[in-house]
């Protein structure tokens, strides 16, 4: 799995990247990622990669050409069999357990990190397959929803969460909120450990997991029980970065 970011901040990824579980991902071939900077496919001497907008208004638009110079010179010097172009953005597509599944099925993921007012329409129109948003919101820019992206896309990749791990048991696989966990110790300030995770009893304990699971999400995501965020969602929403 690899992913491609293009973005006026490289150093923002790499901090966040050399520690947990992606680290540990990256070092074992696992998880690939390069990150490319916008600038340096500026136009002129100066390396410009934005402007002001046609029509008026304040703030400045990131330019066209960068974003496609930068793509056409990805491709070129690392082909990939399958990949998905995305650019963060606030009116996205809302990303969610289902769709990170999807992405997850991709050789290549190309992300697109917007800044300032935005980023020129021709881009959204001739080089992204879609927008993502990580939630109703508007951030500085795309570099923070592109660094939770692959942290939930590459959970899905196989190997990444070692022998044992598995993001199908995660919360939202199934639709619901993941039931309650303990370990040791069993009792601890008054606090104890329920008697059914202690029984050795499989089936009782899986139906009790099952139980926690509906009763938590009753109580913390109805709309979870009413379909409402189930699955690939396509709602609107926004943020990252850019409006």
């Amino acid at each position: 799995m690899v992913f491609d970011v293009v973005t006026l901040f490289p150093s923002m990824f790499f901090g966040a990247l050399e520690g947990g579980v992606l680290a540990r991902a990256r070092r074992d071939g696992k998880v690939a990622l390069r990150v490319h900077d916008l600038r340096r496919f500026g136009v002129g001497p100066h390396r410009q990669v934005d402007d002001t907008p046609y029509g008026g208004g304040g703030g400045m638009v990131l330019r066209p050409e960068p974003f496609f110079d930068a793509i056409e010179w990805i491709r070129t010097q690392y082909p990939a069999k399958n990949e998905r172009v995305l650019l963060l953005s606030p009116q996205g597509r809302k990303l969610n357990h289902g769709f990170a599944r999807e992405l997850a099925d991709f050789d290549r993921v190309l992300l697109l990190s917007g800044r300032y007012e935005g980023v020129d329409e021709r881009v959204r129109e001739a080089l992204v397959d879609e927008e993502l948003s990580i939630g109703d919101m508007v951030l500085t820019g795309g570099e923070l929803p592109a660094l939770v992206l692959m942290d939930v896309v590459s959970r899905f990749v196989p190997g990444v969460l070692g022998r044992e791990g598995t993001a199908e048991d995660d919360t939202f696989s199934d639709g619901l909120l993941e039931h309650p966990h303990y370990t040791r110790p069993a009792r601890y300030r008054g606090y104890e450990v329920p008697e059914v995770l202690q029984s050795g009893d499989h089936g009782a304990i899986e139906r009790w997991r099952r139980e926690r699971a509906e009763e938590a999400t009753r109580r913390k995501r109805p709309d979870l029980l009413q379909g409402e965020s189930r699955g690939a969602s396509r709602e609107g929403g926004g943020n990252t970065g850019t409006d």
